[in-house]
């Protein structure tokens, strides 16, 4: 039989409180940072304030859109992942941006 220390029960007890917040993500980015983060980051390539395209495609109504530009459905999952692997000519930010940045990123983005 296995038997479980108590450090690893408190473990797995502290990682099953987490797990909502993990899945709800973005939802608790601040869109105020993240505007701060887009400028910073985002805006030499994104608009913002259109769907005109500068180096990449403008973000204006991103997450009123059917899908992204390579043809995922609009989610905050998608959206995270080309933010973290790039693509298409965008270098990918996984390591240059925190979890919590990104999660600001995703909150602007959802004003847009």
């Amino acid at each position: 039989m296995l038997e479980m220390k108590p450090l690893g029960i408190l473990g797995l007890c502290l990682g099953a409180a987490a797990a909502p917040w993990v899945i709800l993500g973005a939802a608790n980015g601040d869109a105020a940072k993240g505007k701060t983060v887009f400028d910073g980051n985002c805006a030499v390539c994104h608009n913002a304030d259109s769907t005109e395209a500068k180096m990449g495609p403008g973000l204006k109504g991103l997450f009123k859109r059917d899908k992204l530009k390579s043809g995922k459905k609009v989610t905050e999952a998608n959206v995270l992942a080309r933010i973290n692997d790039g693509g298409g000519g965008m270098p990918g930010y996984k390591d240059m941006l925190t979890d919590g940045e990104k999660n600001d990123l995703i909150a602007y983005l959802k004003t847009l």
